[in-house]
């Protein structure tokens, strides 16, 4: 650490919370909490705009809790709701929510927490709100609505706003829901705005809430240097990307877990569908799924469980604001409620992703950064590959030049992946074949079905779980749906359809014959099983009938 690097130590932070910091292992702090704590501390509304993965969350929620034990130490004022924390999306609520239990993990009865996101009915959580907890963490929608109902006020008693994926809550359309909750707050509050861009909607919204606002712009780029983030992408059309998907699991070309995007719910179990076929277990995050599961997914997926999740942006790809016409919503009653307070590639701490891979190129840059912002976190090596058809050409080049600009290399920002798609020929009929038995008929039921498990698995199982919270660790979300036949021969590759430039990778040779005396070489010595069995059951006179006296018909032998 430089000398004039700010410590944890050194902000003057309380020793239960700089406890908390040290047992979540962080040495020192992220550029963007070295600038922001302080400033924080000292009363100053901040819009702060780092890139995804930087630790913008902690930058908000170590000044948050230091403030409120600050004031319980100092005066002897009742129990009252002090900070409200506003994300676009549940998952981000849950995210936001974990890290401030963990950060109170010494302080938690002086400190107290509620997240009122998830989509219960409002009586529900009336109680927990009558506790008048110091920090609240919900989306805009879900505040609002306590609000409007009665259950939380906010006039006398907050302090602390804090906005989290500032850039992103307009788009989600949740900018009433902001306005209506402003006007219910009192005129002197401070205000934190947390983005990974700096957008129209963010210079919007800061005008809507912060009051002389110092800005930290981070210099620099939005995405990780490419020494420690890779970014490739390879020219296919529409059929090659499930043959390109297979042959690079199957081939071992992607090592460490991997994110895969596409931009419809459809696609995702279109993918895992096909993957199943060749059994490659995967699972599916949409916004179809209960809260609870999504959560939970997410959960095991950082805790190794899962080497494969399969996400939809598909909410990105469609104005919330909106509405269909009448015939349309027709059909969108037949059809399962879409949660609007969903997103995968935003903000979400996915731990450890070596790999992500944009299967449907995202819509816009935006999307590309934090889809891709999903690896390389911290200080760890990741790599991005997007499959561009024709008709993305134009948005790689857009993305290219926005990342060009932000960045400070002077090379293409896109390596071109070097993979000659003639050496799959014989993986190119294989996916053929799978793909035959990926129906329409197959996906729907998919969906449905992974729906009803999912549902049963959230509400039913729910209260089983919290008195059994080991065989909630037991349950999986990567299980085959059996919708399509699985054809046991597509399991395993066979040697003649490994491309020659990657033979060395499983030990072949190129020379006939070569490889097969290399395996005869490689068999275990010793007897096989089936010898030992057999010699066992010689052995055993009861079960051959022989003894060494008696042989044949139960005659002696012959003294020679």
């Amino acid at each position: 650490m430089s000398e004039d690097t700010l410590s944890f130590h050194e902000m003057g932070l309380d020793d239960r919370l700089l406890k908390a910091i040290s047992q979540l292992g962080w040495s020192e702090p992220t550029p963007i909490q070295e600038k922001a704590i302080p400033l924080a501390l000292d009363g100053k509304d901040i819009l702060a705009r780092a890139r995804t993965g930087s630790g913008k969350t902690a930058a908000f929620c170590i000044p948050v809790i230091q403030k409120i034990l600050t004031a319980k130490q100092t005066s002897s004022t009742e129990q009252c709701v002090k900070a409200l924390v506003l994300t676009p999306t549940k998952e981000l609520c849950h995210q936001a929510y974990k890290n401030l239990m963990d950060l109170t993990s010494s302080c938690s009865r002086e400190v107290k927490v509620l997240d009122i996101s998830p989509q219960v009915p409002l009586p529900t959580q009336k109680p927990m709100l009558m506790e008048k907890p110091d920090i609240i963490v919900a989306t805009p929608t879900r505040a609002l609505a306590h609000i409007k109902a009665g259950n939380l006020d906010l006039r006398q008693s907050l302090e602390l706003l804090i906005i989290d994926e500032a850039d992103l809550l307009f788009s989600f359309g949740y900018e009433d829901d902001v306005r209506g909750i402003l006007s219910n707050l009192p005129k002197i509050y401070q205000a934190f705005l947390m983005s990974a861009t700096l957008s129209e909607d963010v210079r919007a919204l800061k005008r809507m809430v912060l009051h002389n606002a110092v800005i930290l712009k981070l210099e620099e780029s939005q995405l990780p240097e490419a020494s420690q983030l890779t970014q490739y992408h390879i020219k296919c059309e529409e059929q090659d990307k499930f043959t390109l998907v297979y042959a690079l699991m199957k081939l071992n070309l992607l090592r460490g877990k991997s994110i895969i995007f596409v931009n419809e719910v459809n696609r995702c179990y279109k993918l895992k569908l096909f993957l199943e076929q060749f059994a490659i277990p995967a699972c599916v995050l949409n916004s179809e799924l209960p809260v609870n599961s999504r959560c939970h997914i997410v959960n095991q997926f950082n805790e190794g469980l899962y080497d494969i999740i399969i996400a939809s942006d598909e909410n990105l790809l469609m104005d919330p604001k909106t509405k269909p016409l009448d015939p349309e919503k027709k059909k969108d009653k037949k059809r399962k409620k879409k949660d609007k307070e969903y997103g995968v590639s935003r903000g979400i701490d996915f731990q450890n992703v070596s790999n992500v891979i944009n299967f449907d190129f995202p819509c816009d840059v935006d999307t590309y950064i934090h889809r891709v912002g999903r690896t390389a976190r911290g200080d760890n090596q990741g790599s991005a590959l997007s499959f561009v058809s024709v008709k993305d050409m134009d948005l790689l080049v857009e993305v290219e030049k926005t990342l060009s600009e932000s960045g400070t290399e002077e090379d293409s920002v896109f390596k071109p992946y070097n993979f000659k798609m003639d050496e799959i020929d014989g993986f190119r009929y294989r996916a053929k074949d799978a793909m035959r038995m990926v129906t329409k008929t197959a996906i729907r039921e998919a969906r449905l079905k992974e729906i009803k498990q999912e549902m049963l698995a959230s509400n039913k199982l729910k209260t089983y779980f919290e008195d059994n919270p080991r065989d909630l660790q037991v349950l999986r979300h990567d299980k085959s749906l059996h919708t399509v036949k699985v054809q046991k021969h597509l399991k395993n590759v066979p040697d003649y359809l490994v491309p020659q430039t990657l033979r060395h990778m499983r030990g072949m040779s190129d020379k006939p014959g070569k490889s097969k005396a290399r395996r005869k070489n490689m068999a275990p010595k010793g007897p096989t099983k089936a010898e030992i069995k057999y010699k066992k059951r010689k052995a055993d006179p009861l079960r051959s009938f022989e003894s060494a006296g008696l042989v044949g018909g139960g005659k002696k032998k012959k003294k020679s």
